[in-house]
């Protein structure tokens, strides 16, 4: 991908449309959900010994849940999206770490006690 192709579709991603949704309404209350977008890209362009040119890049773009924006009777209420998976591997981190920790207190703890 040529560099300025590669601009102009780091541009066309990259908008609002990514962000939010089009407003989904029904029985007066109005819906627009919204994501977490995150993008990143790279080019470079060059010669080798040979005289030949060359140029390239890449573009990528991450999207997840956030939430929903809810409108109803005039009133704006924001409900985020709960992301269970995150949940499950914060919480599993936590108790590994306490384990070992936990593990390693009590041999400080002993050898302090016996030196005591």
């Amino acid at each position: 991908m040529r560099l300025d192709e590669l601009v102009t579709t780091a541009k066309d991603a990259v908008t609002v449309r990514r962000v939010f949704a089009e407003p989904y309404e029904k029985d007066g209350v109005t819906i627009i959900a919204a994501a977490v977008v995150a993008g990143g890209g790279g080019g470079g362009a060059g010669h080798d010994e040979a005289g030949q040119e060359g140029e390239g890049g890449g573009f990528g773009i991450r999207a997840r849940p956030a939430g929903a924006y809810v409108i109803k009777e005039g009133t704006v209420r924001w409900n985020p999206a709960v992301d269970v998976n995150r949940i499950v591997l914060t919480v599993g981190c936590a108790v590994i770490v306490y384990l070992l920790t936990r593990v390693r207190l009590q041999k400080i703890m002993a050898r302090a006690a016996r030196s005591s």
